[in-house]
């Protein structure tokens, strides 16, 4: 259905045409409806179908509507997300969506500083796209108030609930209006998170599955090669080497896992960057602005990068290391092939992780093709005997030379 059709306001309109928008993806057709008709929505949807715009498009209009009619103060609209980069993501498509209309809108999230937060709050704001601890850490210095939040999201909800934010989720609804809507937004879910979440809506909310038989985007193509974990640099390497254009995401377990690949990729003359929680907003915010921009092309990265981040023209995503949930190989695959684009998820599997493939291919519900190796050209990149002595012989060699070297200094210092 074209965007046009809809009776929502001039300047959305505009808004869209301008982004590219015209026609309505599957999730957004059946979730627009029934959040302008101020229904409670849990909606289920494969990660790059446009599940933000579905929510953000109805909100943004509701909120332009009323202001436009009656003089109004005061946050309407809180969108709760788990992590910061996404609370970053979300707040760029409603900021995109809401130009010129009378909404404002603003993401808050830790590892900044309060003030500037809590001015901006004072200013005015509609719509508050936040992460939970900073949020209720300016709740608890009423720097927040509550009063006039008619509407509720919360996006990857499966993973806000699934983090234990439940109880959080609750002492927000009890401080809201008596009536008021709430979304739930998630691209998988499981029985246990979804009685959590139908205990939080009303009762004859709205359930919207878009392509529940197939958990995972049509439009990715999905291998697994059997990688020992120590061939996995050398496997990856290989890669970097045979596709110097393609912009890659390399997924591993751990956030000192994602330093040792950036170091041993730096070795093969690779510039790699890192994002995962030992990173400050900071630094985080250059390494996805740098991927982004495609001045980095590959970036590593653990799970917290996983959910719900948008970044244009992926076109590969590698599983360094199979995550250890079932559920977060969809969020992770799903940074590729997103929109109308199509895309690649490649999994090293070692033979500690094979329950863990299997997992996965249940949960998927088909099997991953299996990539052979020798096939494929990279035969002469796994570990042999050999290569193991010489690795062993360049790293002694390496560390001779560091001693020499402080040996060489403490001397100049005695004389």
């Amino acid at each position: 259905m074209k965007f046009d059709r809809y009776y929502i306001c001039a300047d959305l309109k505009k808004n869209l045409r301008a982004l590219g928008f015209k026609r309505t993806t599957d999730i957004q057709f059946k979730a627009i409806p029934s959040i302008m008709d101020g229904e409670d929505v849990l909606a289920i949807a494969q990660t790059g179908t446009g599940k933000t715009a579905a929510f953000a498009i109805p909100v943004i209009d509701k909120i332009h509507r009323f202001k436009t009619n009656s003089q109004s103060y005061g946050i309407k609209c809180i969108v709760m997300v788990p992590t910061r980069e996404l609370a970053l993501q979300i707040g760029k498509v409603f900021e995109s969506l809401a130009n010129h209309t009378r909404v404002k809108v603003f993401t808050l999230h830790g590892g900044v500083e309060q003030d500037r937060q809590i001015a901006k709050l004072q200013d005015g704001i509609d719509v508050l796209i936040a992460t939970p601890g900073r949020m209720f850490d300016l709740i608890n210095q009423q720097a927040i108030k509550l009063e006039g939040v008619s509407t509720l999201v919360l996006d990857e909800a499966d993973h806000m609930l699934d983090l234990g934010f439940i109880e959080d989720i609750r002492y927000i609804k009890k401080m809201l209006k008596k009536k008021h809507q709430t979304l739930f937004f998630s691209a998988t879910i499981n029985d246990e998170i979804k009685k959590l979440a139908y205990s939080q809506v009303k009762s004859e909310a709205i359930r919207i599955q878009v392509s529940p038989e197939d958990r995972i985007a049509k439009n990715v193509s999905h291998f697994v090669m059997f990688v020992e974990m120590d061939d996995k640099r050398f496997f990856l390497d290989r890669f970097l080497q045979d596709h110097p254009e393609a912009k890659v995401i390399v997924f591993v377990r751990t956030r000192v896992r994602a330093e040792r690949v950036v170091k041993a990729m730096a070795r093969a003359g690779f510039d790699t960057l890192s994002i995962h929680g030992d990173k400050d907003q900071d630094e985080r915010a250059v390494a996805m602005q740098a991927f982004r921009n495609g001045d980095c092309r590959v970036l590593i990265a653990t799970d917290v990068s996983a959910r719900g981040i948008d970044v244009p023209d992926v076109d590969f995503v590698i599983n360094y290391d199979l995550p250890e949930k079932a559920e977060n190989y969809v969020h992770r695959v799903g940074r590729t092939g997103r929109g109308m684009k199509l895309g690649d998820a490649i999994s090293f599997c070692s033979s500690e992780e094979k329950p863990l493939l299997a997992e996965i291919e249940a949960f998927i519900e088909k099997p991953i093709e299996v990539m052979d190796v020798s096939k494929e050209g990279y035969a002469d990149v796994i570990r042999t005997p050999d290569r193991a002595a010489k690795e062993l012989r360049d790293l002694v060699a390496e560390q001779e030379a560091w001693l020499s070297g402080v040996g060489k200094k403490k001397k100049k210092r005695k004389k």
